[in-house]
């Protein structure tokens, strides 16, 4: 096995949200390996004009830099400070910087659409890689941005830890009985995995129409599928969970009987409560990390069907797989 750096260093801001990440992610590589990983703040001086300026705390000079990003910020001050901070350790003679995206934002701007629009996920990609040398998220929404890319881009699947998570704290739920379902095509992958996880070969893979961005005219899964059967559906993606309301309706006109949902990345921006209604269970990573749920007021009756899975330990793991040079292919299986 290839030896430690001497010192690694897990980079956030203290006033961030995704500061306690970055404790999680420190104290567990802290018990493993005492004395390699540190913690370092970068602190983040923000002037009137809401212009900002970082500064890295401690000397980096030929260390391993691990840079977690805030996720719970706007896009568009996560890209500008995720630029400035990587410019700030480049300068700093950082040996190397690995960007730890929890959530990779602009990831479903793969493409050209219409006339006339940017594809965003591009131009993200253009700047992360002027200064630095590696990416590190969880389900990215778009596979094949890793070709935008002359960078590493490891895009740790979740299912491994939702489906121990399950394991663990729901067996109930994994039974012979449940159907693994996507909204669309383009999750069948992650259902397909997700399903030879837990040993399980039902998948459902739906067709939704989408008239414009947030809005679905309609989504459809096969009955034969889903009839007399629980279902576990699965998105990437939970900003107004407009998708998964609609699969939940779906699903139970179809004669679905329990249906749980899980999304790994969860913004709530409008519209949750009914999805959450509908739902036995809504399973959801802290890619985004809470308390920020709480200026949303959940009510006290849907409050337990809400459960929250940490991917502290999933990063911990690749992050020092990438310290010694080991393989993140086991994290895939």
């Amino acid at each position: 096995m290839a030896k430690l750096p001497d010192k690694c260093f897990i980079i956030a801001d203290p006033k961030g949200g995704a500061w306690g990440l970055a404790q999680e992610i420190y104290n567990s590589l802290n018990k493993r390996t005492p004395d390699v990983f540190h913690l370092n703040e970068v602190n983040i001086k923000r002037f009137r004009n809401l212009e900002l300026k970082p500064r890295v705390a401690d000397n980096v000079r030929r260390s391993h830099c691990f840079y977690i990003a805030d996720s719970n910020q706007d896009p568009q001050y996560w890209l500008t400070e995720l630029a400035f901070v990587n410019h700030t350790l480049k300068n700093s003679s950082a040996g190397e910087i690995i960007d730890v995206l929890p959530n990779l934002f602009f990831s479903r701007q793969d493409r050209k659409d219409e006339a006339r629009v940017p594809i965003s996920a591009k131009v993200v990609a253009d700047i992360i890689q002027l200064y630095a040398n590696r990416v590190l998220t969880i389900d990215v929404h778009s596979q094949q941005i890793q070709g935008f890319y002359n960078i590493p881009l490891d895009s740790l699947p979740s299912f491994r830890t939702v489906t121990e998570y399950l394991q663990e704290n729901y067996k109930e739920i994994l039974n012979e009985d449940l159907t693994i379902a996507s909204p669309d095509a383009g999750g069948g992958k992650r259902a397909e995995g997700f399903a030879r996880r837990i040993g399980n070969p039902h998948i459902a893979i739906g067709y939704k129409v989408r008239i414009q961005d947030g809005k679905i005219e309609k989504l459809v899964f096969p009955k034969e599928q889903v009839e007399n059967r629980n279902v576990l559906v699965l998105d990437d993606i939970g900003d107004s969970f407009k998708t998964i309301d609609e699969a939940c309706i779906e699903l139970r006109e179809k004669g679905a009987k329990n249906v749980y949902a899980y999304c790994t990345h969860a913004f709530f921006t409008e519209g949750y409560e009914k999805a959450l209604g509908n739902l036995e269970k809504l399973f959801i990573g802290d890619t985004i990390k809470q308390p920020y749920l709480k200026q949303y007021q959940i009510p006290e009756e849907l409050k337990d069907r809400l459960n929250l899975i940490p991917f502290a330990p999933l990063l911990a793991e690749a992050i020092y797989r990438i310290s010694i040079g080991e393989s993140l292919s086991a994290l895939f299986d």
